[in-house]
């Protein structure tokens, strides 16, 4: 072979799909190729102009175009145009100019025909569309582990074993033994209706422990209207469920009908590696020191999840999960030593936390609500104490002071729930740029301590109030617009130039924060009360409000771009560094490169219709 096809040979063995082509087709392939040189500014293809061969970029960069004269699409180093006028009628559909000086291989129709018919994997990455070839990937690696992605139904093995409320728990002790269950549901007499749960436990802690007779009916020793888990959500969010409101066992149910009960023996083998059994430790730490000390334990079972293929919906709730018990129990701790509240209150979390999409990297975003009974003068000190060993306590745990004060250490997040109602009405009914950053802040709350039915009230107010208001939600449209891909990917990408994170991609700020922008805009505008991303885009597919696929690609794209910077976190902790949201382009593998390009050209199009939607 001669040097300049070993040179070519060398070229394509880094680049997908032909580095994944066996090592003979490869050779045959650098045999075939012939080289063309175009000035920056050259017409390389037009439209409708006959094509002959697939052409890829051996050095500079290109602009694809719509035939409407919209750009599609750059490329650069290792990309790949002419596919689909190959594959079709040898027709341009997407003419491209060379962006600067550009040389391209030209590799032959009949090669590349060749190619496509007898290479799964060559047909698989040149026949689909962006979107279409990141939703591959993405699914790829969310089926990489099926042990993070296995439904509750599976758990499943019997029936449920039931017992009438008005039974002994005598009865209910022979029962659970026959049928060898450590818990049984509790029915209406007569009805069939499932009113409550009993376990093994409660009969030892509830009855043994409190002496009450054998014939005491369990009606009378159950937990009520237990909390339940649908058929088809993942075994990763019933292990959350028992986490979040410690529970052993869940009643799964599917379209209102009770299938059965799984416990959380079921599941152990399902979980990831105990990664989430560090809850279970913080509400056994007496002191903020021993809390602190949990931290490892944290970054640990983050880079264990990671290792493991879960998916960015699992990691953030995961994360979620353990920042609320931190609260929780720092909350405990700080009544303890500073004594019961002297009015109910509220703690809410908010940002990332409330939204279940919390990374290993971030700080401390929370407030209070108070009784409308609150004296500032008779009990501000106490909330700002508590509020105070809240907030150093959290930072001794990872999760650093806000910069921008978004703490219950500020007076004005510390309010009755009366001034929050204020609060709110005025941000949406009179949208300046303070309540625009506000409403993106704020809007994503949860109740995590004390009288949370309070955050509930919030959250119902907004969704009254913004849903009926086409001028808020357009102002938030626009809002949602300040943050914008970064585009150019990667000749002109538009990177970091601060110093430190020089010639970088901060992909919170550029990536996953834009996308949580414009999702709870569209959320706000259906009504939706979920306040996960992923799960707000399934209330906003179902409002068919977005062109049609649109909505599946934004989720791809949002689970791509947080995958990516989610690892990089993970990376830095396992090398021993400090973990931050900057990526350097070229830290990245060729796969991650070529779908997030796909990812960040989603985002931009959505942003664009965000803004044909909500005309202000």
């Amino acid at each position: 072979m001669e040097v300049e096809q070993l040179e070519v040979l060398d070229f394509l063995r880094r680049f997908p799909p032909f580095g994944d082509l066996p090592e003979e087709d490869l050779s045959h392939l650098a045999s075939q190729v012939e080289v063309g040189y175009f000035k920056a500014g050259t017409q390389i293809l037009e439209l409708n102009q006959e094509i002959d061969a697939l052409h890829v970029i051996r050095s500079g960069a290109v602009e694809v175009f719509r035939r409407n004269g919209d750009l599609y699409n750059r490329l650069s180093e290792g990309g790949f145009f002419g596919e689909f006028a190959l594959l079709r009628n040898r027709r341009v559909r997407f003419p491209v100019t060379a962006l600067e000086d550009t040389l391209v291989y030209f590799i032959p129709a009949e090669v590349f025909i060749q190619l496509f018919e007898n290479n799964e994997l060559f047909a698989d990455a040149v026949e689909v569309e962006d979107r279409t070839r990141l939703r591959q990937a993405v699914s790829r690696r969310e089926d990489a582990n099926q042990l993070m992605t296995s439904r509750v139904i599976r758990l499943i093995g019997r029936d449920p074993v039931t017992l009438e409320q008005t039974a002994s728990v005598r009865d209910a002790a022979i029962k659970m033994s026959e049928e060898k269950v450590s818990s049984l549901l509790i029915t209406e007499p007569e009805k069939h209706d499932i009113v409550g749960i009993i376990t093994d436990k409660d009969l030892r802690n509830r009855v043994v422990a409190e002496g009450l007779g054998y014939d005491t009916p369990v009606g009378s020793i159950m937990t009520p209207d237990p909390i339940t888990i649908d058929a088809k959500q993942f075994v990763f969010e019933a292990m959350l469920e028992m986490l979040r409101h410690n529970r052993h066992h869940l009643p799964v149910v599917r379209y209102q009908k009770t299938l059965g009960v799984i416990a959380l023996a079921d599941i152990i083998r399902y979980e990831s590696q105990n990664s989430l059994f560090v809850v279970s430790s913080i509400f056994r730490q007496q002191t903020v020191e021993e809390l602190s000390n949990l931290a490892k334990e944290v970054k640990s079972s983050f880079v264990r999840m990671v290792n493991e293929d879960a998916n960015s919906h699992m990691i953030g709730s995961a994360m979620a999960v353990i920042g609320r018990s931190f609260k929780q129990r720092l909350l405990e701790l700080g009544e303890e030593k500073l004594g019961p509240p002297p009015v109910p209150y509220c703690f809410l979390a908010l940002g990332s936390m409330a939204r279940d999409e919390q990374s290993i990297v971030t700080d401390q975003d929370n407030a209070m609500i108070l009784d409308n009974r609150f004296d500032p003068k008779q009990h501000d000190d106490y909330f700002l104490q508590l509020a105070q060993f809240v907030s150093d306590g959290l930072a001794a745990c990872g999760y650093s002071y806000c910069t921008g004060g978004i703490m219950a250490t500020n007076r004005k997040w510390r309010q009755p729930l009366s001034v929050w109602e204020k609060y709110f009405t005025d941000w949406i009914e009179t949208p300046a740029p303070e309540a625009l950053l506000n409403s993106s802040i704020f809007f994503d709350l949860d109740g995590v301590w004390g009288k949370e039915e309070w955050a509930d009230k919030l959250n119902d107010l907004i969704l009254r109030k913004t849903k009926r208001n086409p001028r808020f939600l357009a102002c938030m449209a626009r809002n949602a617009l300040n943050r914008t891909p970064p585009l150019g990917f990667f000749k002109d990408f538009v990177m970091e130039k601060d110093g430190k994170h020089n010639n970088s991609i901060n992909m919170k700020r550029r990536g996953t924060a834009p996308v949580a922008d414009l999702i709870r805009v569209h959320a706000l505008a259906v009504g939706s009360r979920s306040h996960n991303s992923f799960d707000r885009l399934q209330d906003i597919i179902a409002a068919q409000i977005l062109p049609k696929g649109r909505g599946q690609d934004l989720r791809d794209a949002l689970e791509l771009i947080a995958m990516v910077r989610i690892r990089h976190q993970a990376l830095a902790l396992e090398e021993g560094q400090e973990p931050d949201n900057n990526v350097a382009p070229e830290n990245l593998s060729d796969f991650e490169r070529k779908n997030l390009k796909d990812a960040f050209q989603i985002l931009s199009n959505a942003q664009k219709f965000l803004k044909f939607r909500y005309p202000l």
